[in-house]
């Protein structure tokens, strides 16, 4: 009876052995084959690289230019220098006294080219922090001058500057004999929370004070009503800084309980459809610019390995049948268009693609200019309590939720988004900007340079088609063309839709000039037979040599 049992036992154990492989196989093949998709692995890799600084003898020619090539990039470096000092005086004076006691101002200079550059480029190509006034799509620093503004404030812009000075002052207007009165709502709430049913589809709105808090109460509740631990999340995109949807880099803690799968896969629709313990999927729309690649930015610009493009047929139809699996499942499908929403269309990304979400979070040009984070949903899903179990509740609130300045703000927004005139705005609006970047590619192509850009609407992001490892120093002849850029340099550029053709063209005459200067300045005249691989693997020896000679100091020590 005994070696029956154990019999038993030993097959079960067995069977379950093979189920848990299977499994575990299942889920690996689903994740990117990139850094991104196996964000463990990534994390140890950044931990295990050390801080190094090229030295003067390397610093211009780390692609093995010769000293004539090395020269000219030198002489086109200390000219930006004395240029940028001239013309922004105040500007940087005002970045670097604030920079001792602001600390996201030394993050942010800290990380605008490869680290290896970095010091150096700080110290000589100061990059100011501080303007004074905008008049629409231009904005003026504290020295006066006036720059073509490309930033989007980080897509808060989308209709103009203009329109969100209108937006605020007219909220403040509509809110201000009840004034910052929290806890109680002015009636403009119950306004906003009708127009963002209608917009979203949705039951129920929650509002929040940030983008990254309005997902995370998503999840929250996702995970509340199904009972789940698990969230899916897919390589490359972004959630809002918090621990459990950014399971890698820039987060100290793990997040166990996060997976992180290859979007656009069918074999992640074979996880999701075979597993129980998933609460929710995010997806952030964004992605269809660069599915599977994090946002990019300079400071990642070791060689020309940037990567976008867009299928937005294939990226509709993945999305629709990640909904229909969510669906089969009881899978909460969560859109995170706190980015995005608006931008594609006035029913925000889910209108645009055709897929209908159980939970949307807005946030960004909502607030009509002022902060604001918003979730929608289904009513099931946003209850926060059981009436069976009165304790069990899922708590969420904030102090300064639903602050009547910021609703009043929003109604203005909301309200305007319905006229005739924005309305329009949209009409073509994908043939309009894909014409505009062609329109950009074309003149790059005839200068003949290295560069083009890539587009979702008015999102661009700027690419590199031959190997080289300075495409960084682009950001620094835009801005001495007078482009204003944000701190990740080319790797995102956020149009707003008061830029009309007069001004594009003038936007694509600077772009145009900035690279010619570049190319006369050496920086893209590379050694024959240069590639991208050698170009990665050069900062890994020399990563991995600095790494050795400190070991092997600390243990002669």
């Amino acid at each position: 009876m005994n070696l029956i049992l154990a019999s038993a036992l030993g097959v079960s154990a067995g069977a379950f052995a093979l189920s848990a492989g299977h499994r575990r196989l299942t889920l690996s093949r689903a994740k990117h084959k990139s850094l991104g998709g196996h964000v463990r692995m990534a994390k140890r890799v950044a931990g295990l690289i050390p801080a190094f600084a090229h030295g003067p003898d390397r610093f211009f020619s780390v692609d093995g230019a010769d000293a004539a090539v090395a020269a000219r990039r030198q002489a086109g470096f200390d000219r930006l220098s004395a240029l940028f000092g001239a013309r922004y005086p105040k500007t940087l004076a005002l970045t670097r006294a604030a920079k001792v006691g602001l600390s996201d101002l030394q993050f942010t200079g800290s990380y605008r080219v490869p680290f290896p550059f970095a010091q150096r480029v700080r110290d000589a190509l100061g990059t100011g922090s501080f303007l004074q006034s905008s008049d629409g799509p231009v904005v003026t620093d504290l020295d006066g001058n006036r720059l073509i503004d490309l930033t989007g404030s980080y897509g808060v812009n989308l209709f103009g500057y203009d329109f969100y000075k209108q937006t605020i002052a007219e909220g403040a207007a509509a809110v201000e004999a009840l004034g910052p009165v929290l806890g109680a709502y002015h009636p403009v709430v119950a306004d906003n929370v009708e127009r963002l049913r209608a917009i979203s589809g949705m039951d129920e709105v929650s509002f929040h004070m940030s983008g990254t808090e309005a997902v995370m109460q998503a999840v929250r509740l996702a995970r509340y009503h199904s009972k789940r631990p698990r969230i899916v999340r897919f390589a490359g995109a972004y959630h809002g800084w918090w621990g459990e949807v950014q399971p890698g880099i820039g987060n100290p803690v793990p997040a166990d309980r996060t997976l992180t799968l290859a979007e656009g896969s069918d074999r992640t629709l074979k996880v999701l459809a075979t597993r129980r313990d998933i609460a929710c999927v995010l997806v952030n729309p964004l992605q269809a610019l660069h599915p599977n690649g994090a946002a990019p930015s300079d400071n990642q610009l070791v060689d020309s390995g940037r990567r976008a493009a867009k299928d937005l047929d294939a990226y509709r139809d993945w999305l629709q049948r990640l909904a229909a699996v969510c669906r089969a499942r009881d899978i909460v499908l969560i859109f995170d268009e706190v980015f995005l929403g608006f931008r594609l269309s006035p029913g925000g990304a889910a209108a645009y693609f055709g897929v209908q979400p159980d939970l949307v979070t807005y946030g960004k040009t909502l607030g009509g200019g002022l902060p604001v984070g918003v979730l929608c949903g289904r009513a099931a899903l946003m209850r926060r309590w059981r009436d069976d179990r009165p304790l069990d509740i899922c708590f969420a609130r904030g102090t300064f939720n639903a602050h009547p300045y910021v609703m009043g703000a929003m109604n203005a927004f909301l309200r305007r988004l319905e006229t005739p005139e924005v309305q329009a705005l949209y009409d073509g609006i994908d043939d309009r900007w894909d014409a505009r970047a062609a329109t950009m590619n074309a003149a790059l192509a005839e200068a003949g340079v290295p560069v083009r850009v890539e587009n979702l609407q008015t999102v661009w992001t700027v690419l590199y088609t031959a190997p080289a490892a300075y495409n960084w120093m682009l950001q620094y002849y835009l801005r001495a063309e007078g482009l204003a850029l944000s701190w990740v340099g080319t790797g995102r550029l956020i149009w707003s839709l008061d830029i009309d053709d007069g001004l594009f063209a003038e936007v694509v005459r600077r772009f145009t000039q900035a690279a010619r200067a570049m190319a006369a300045d050496g920086w893209w005249d590379t050694p024959p037979g240069l590639t991208n691989k050698a170009l990665r693997r050069a900062v890994m020896r020399r990563a991995l040599a600095v790494r050795l000679k400190g070991q092997a100091a600390a243990a002669s020590g």
